[in-house]
C-alpha cells in the first residue's frame, strides 16, 4: 500500500505559478504510475498529468499541456506538478494518486491509493 501526501497548494492570480508536491511512502514505485487528479466544485474528478515512475514517461491532459510539468525525485520519492500561466479554470482540488501497471493512465479507476487532496485557487 502506498501512502501520499500532497503539499503546495494555494491562492494566486491568473497567469501566475504554482508548485505542487506529492510525497510517497509505503513501498518502492517501480512498476507504478503516479498522476495527478483534480477536482472543481459540482463537476468530476478529472485527469491532469501522470508519469511512470520507472521508465519516466508522462502525460498531460489537452488542458493543461504546455503549462504544466509533472517530474520526479527518485531520492526523496516524489512527485512534482508545476504550473505555469495558471487560468481561472485550473481551480480545483488537486489529487495525486499512484496504481501499478497496466493501468488505463487518464481514468481513476486504475488508481488505487489517494492523497487527500490540495486546494488550488485561481483568482482572475
Amino acid at each position: 500500500q502506498v501512502q501520499l501526501v500532497e503539499s503546495g497548494g494555494g491562492l494566486v492570480q491568473a497567469g501566475g505559478s504554482l508548485s505542487l508536491s506529492c510525497a510517497a511512502s509505503g513501498r518502492t514505485l517501480s512498476s507504478y504510475a503516479v498522476g495527478w487528479f483534480r477536482q472543481a466544485p459540482g463537476k468530476e474528478r478529472e485527469f491532469v498529468a501522470a508519469l511512470n515512475w520507472s521508465g519516466g514517461t508522462t502525460w498531460y491532459a489537452d488542458a493543461v499541456k504546455g503549462r504544466f510539468t509533472i517530474s520526479k525525485d527518485n531520492a526523496k520519492n516524489t512527485v512534482y506538478l508545476q504550473m505555469n500561466s495558471l487560468k481561472p479554470e485550473d481551480t480545483a482540488v488537486y489529487y495525486c494518486a499512484a496504481g501499478s501497471f497496466p493501468i488505463a493512465i487518464r481514468t481513476t479507476q486504475g488508481y488505487r491509493s489517494w492523497g487527500q487532496g490540495t486546494q488550488v485557487t485561481v483568482s482572475s
